[in-house]
């Protein structure tokens, strides 16, 4: 079948063709002959019909770009996506102000390192020159920003993806969910697949050089992974993901929190973090 239809039933009209396309289970073919609707006296020219293509094209585009706008996820993963590139922005000008400072103060700059940065740029934005000053307190202000918008974010998640939050908190659960596009897309991963979520780069250098299988990701996040001895950590992170992949589907089709499966969920991943499984 073409997408303007067949012999006898032929039309241009987007809502009839998107109707045609979505219920039409082989793909139909694109390699189509415009002659057939010019026949039909439906077009005059080839022009004419790559016109009517661009509409029906357009017009499911717009279509299917409202619906993703329109699921219950979509303010959730703009508000996590936007706080992970706040991260981005405040790390790279905390590093940018702590070598501005080390290029004046050399004598005393090294006492300091990334991993303290913070506490230099609350430093200067009380005792550096002007303009290294009010770019101090513009990171510190951003920071608060960050900070008020991930409590939001953890919020936002426990009421979109309650039993997900309920396992691993909000802002992870928001975290996993934002790296493969959303929640449907989650609810159709495995549990080897939400495990190492956000190790992609650890995963394809297995696959190209045989060095070791990452055995989380994001997940790593969690208190009870990156906390968990290492000789179970693997067996944690893979039992909390495989409990993630069914969590994600009871959000995605029941949107409630099961408690039952919560705490039963929980129980498991205890039992291995303790070192009894």
């Amino acid at each position: 079948m073409h997408w303007y239809g067949e012999a006898g039933n032929l039309s241009t009209d987007p809502a009839q063709c998107e109707e045609r396309i979505l219920n039409t289970a082989a793909i139909p073919s694109v390699l189509c002959n415009w002659e057939d609707l010019r026949e039909a006296g439906l077009i005059t020219t080839r022009e004419e019909y790559l016109r009517a293509v661009r509409e029906v094209a357009v017009f499911l585009a717009v279509k299917g770009i409202a619906a993703d706008l329109d699921t219950k996820d979509a303010a959730l993963l703009q508000m996590v996506r936007t706080l992970d590139e706040m991260d981005e922005v405040i790390n790279l000008l905390t590093e940018r102000v702590t070598d501005w400072h080390a290029a004046i103060t050399p004598g005393t700059s090294h006492k300091y390192t990334r991993a303290n940065g913070p506490r230099l740029v609350q430093k200067i934005a009380k005792s550096g020159s002007p303009s290294l000053k009010r770019v101090a307190r513009e990171i510190l202000s951003l920071s608060g920003v960050r900070t008020d918008l991930m409590k939001e974010v953890s919020r936002e998640a426990v009421s979109v993806i309650p039993n997900m939050s309920a396992l691993v908190g909000g802002l992870v659960a928001a975290r996993l969910i934002s790296r493969v596009g959303g929640l449907d897309a989650a609810a159709k991963l495995p549990g080897s697949s939400i495990q190492v979520i956000g190790a992609e780069s650890a995963l394809f250098s297995h696959i190209r050089t045989g060095s070791s299988s990452p055995k989380h990701g994001i997940i790593f996040q969690h208190r009870r992974v990156h906390n968990a001895n290492k000789e179970v950590r693997g067996k944690v992170a893979r039992q909390l993901a495989a409990k993630l992949a069914i969590a994600a589907r009871l959000d995605l089709y029941r949107g409630e929190l099961d408690a039952a499966f919560v705490e039963q969920a929980n129980a498991k991943i205890d039992k291995i973090f303790g070192g009894e499984l």
